[in-house]
């Protein structure tokens, strides 16, 4: 049983925390305790509370310069961990304050000034406010990473280790992540000495309210089927997955050509542009979102008519949660699966653990998309002799 100071204790109760979540439980004592900490905790599982519960009960006296560093990935989840840091600490009169770009720095140096305990940054604004030398670093004594997996896919790593390099005197380090690459054990490994490990993992989303359906469909062809499934009647706001960068943009030049509006979301898109894309999603003037899989996590959107898989998921837990982003907020959605003809065992095996009903879809290719537009091409074949499309076309004429 965790107990909490009462200010804490009123606060989470107005919150309706009920009771501690499971990352909490593992968590809390950990850090009380001053151990380092590396946590695997998904988002929505009350890993916010679980960092900020400790370091608000160290808030004490006069704000100066922070003692708590908290660095995040986006802008978007910068400004909701410094309020629910705000919320939860409003009866201690904590000083929070959020940095990210994107806006002026007078506001933010101006909070500086008057003197914060925690300081919850995106890395580049960070970075910019010391060099600027509006932020004084020299008094951290709790270092968070949150989402660390996604701070590595957008590119951070660099500006990470030079954030730590600026911090002197000892320090307390936690680091929280989704997944547990072997990037993000390496950066835990080098910023953090004799880590407590905590790993939780939530329960699956439902799909009750999801109608499932796959198609099978050639490689070659999946352009082409896209396309006509987004021509259907009733069609909107569709969340599109695939599994590389490389692959979302290649799928929304595509369609773009096809005459079919559609962003790209990944690791390779800057703070701004991703929340102009988000709020263009939102407002229905982006009718087509193309994600990966760890940039969609963050996504707040609870209108998701369609959601389809162009790329098969790597597994069933990947699969329910993809599909997990329709079926929102009381509507019914509808989750398309493309499966190849070489993937059907894969299909199968994941229809078979991920234990939901699943229907075919029968579709039919009207016309093709043009050979510049599709999106992903059968793999080669070891060995095979590969012959270029114009030099296959001149021996078609031979003929």
């Amino acid at each position: 049983m965790i107990a909490l100071a009462p200010d804490l204790d009123r606060a989470t109760r107005g919150l309706g925390w009920t009771s501690f979540t499971p990352v909490q439980e593992l968590a809390i004592p950990h850090l009380r305790a001053g151990r380092d900490l590396f946590a695997q905790a998904q988002t929505g599982t009350g890993k916010t509370g679980a960092f900020a519960l400790p370091i608000l009960e160290r808030v004490a006296g006069r704000a100066s310069a922070p003692f708590a560093l908290v660095i995040v990935p986006t802008r978007e989840l910068c400004a909701q961990v410094a309020a629910e840091f705000q919320t939860l600490g409003r009866g201690r009169s904590a000083r929070v304050v959020a940095l990210y770009g994107g806006v002026g720095y007078r506001d933010q140096e101006a909070a500086l000034r008057r003197g914060v305990h925690v300081a919850v940054a995106t890395p580049g604004r960070l970075i910019d406010l010391v060099a600027r030398r509006s932020l004084d670093l020299s008094k951290v004594r709790v270092l968070v990473l949150d989402e660390a997996d996604r701070l590595l896919d957008l590119g951070f790593a660099p500006d990470i280790a030079r954030i730590v390099a600026l911090l002197s005197g000892p320090r307390q380090t936690a680091l929280f992540s989704a997944t547990l690459t072997a990037d993000v054990r390496t950066i835990a490994k080098r910023y953090t000495t004799d880590p407590a490990m905590v790993a939780v993992h939530p329960e699956r989303p439902t799909v009750e309210a999801i109608d499932q359906a796959w198609i099978e469909v050639r490689e070659v062809d999946k352009v082409t089927a896209l396309h006509e499934l987004l021509g259907r009647s009733g069609v909107e706001r569709t969340l599109v997955f695939r599994r590389t960068k490389h692959g979302a943009d290649k799928l929304v030049k595509a369609l773009d050509r096809l005459g079919r509006p559609a962003r790209a979301l990944h690791g390779n898109v800057g703070q701004r542009e991703r929340e102009r894309v988000l709020e263009g999603f939102r407002r229905g003037t982006i009718p087509t979102l193309v994600a990966t899989n760890l940039a969609a996590r963050g996504l707040h959107v609870d209108d998701i008519g369609h959601v389809v898989n162009f790329d098969l998921p790597e597994n069933a837990d990947t699969y329910v949660h993809r599909v997990g982003r329709t079926g929102r907020a009381g509507r019914r959605g509808i989750a398309y699966t493309f499966v190849n003809e070489m993937q059907r065992k894969d299909f199968e095996d994941i229809r078979r653990l991920a234990k939901v009903p699943f229907r075919r879809e029968p579709l039919t290719l009207r016309g093709g998309a043009p050979d510049h537009a599709t999106a992903v091409r059968t793999p080669r074949v070891t060995g095979a002799r590969r012959v270029h499309p114009s030099a296959a076309r001149r021996a078609r004429g031979r003929r």
